[in-house]
């Protein structure tokens, strides 16, 4: 994976293995929208950060926000889940190389 790579409807805006994906939406959306995966070593294994960040446009965007936000969340909170599992089952896999175990995860919604 290298910055300017295409990955489903998002593009790779910056990567750092085993540290920071960060991803910008291709999608139409009212406004911009980022997918930011952060990993930092601890004692215990690693802690995995997911954050969604949007800067939506009008009054059509923080509607679009809003009503997509449960969503949204659901969506994210359980692909971060699954990246963790696939992290903790297959180490070396995925942006989160040499992970042994995964001993928190976050995500968080930034409108």
């Amino acid at each position: 994976m290298a910055t300017g790579d295409a990955l489903d409807f998002w593009r790779v805006e910056s990567f750092e293995p085993n540290r920071l994906l960060r991803l910008v939406a291709e999608m139409k959306v009212p406004g911009r929208a980022w997918l930011q995966f952060e990993v930092e070593l601890n004692s215990r294994g690693a802690v995995i950060r997911q954050t969604a960040i949007s800067i939506q446009l009008g009054l059509a965007g923080l509607f679009y926000w809003y009503a997509l936000y449960p969503i949204h969340y659901c969506i994210f909170n359980g692909m971060l889940h699954e990246i963790a599992a696939i992290a903790q089952r297959e180490p070396g896999a995925g942006i989160v190389a040499n992970l042994r175990q995964v001993s928190e995860n976050h995500c968080s919604l930034i409108a």
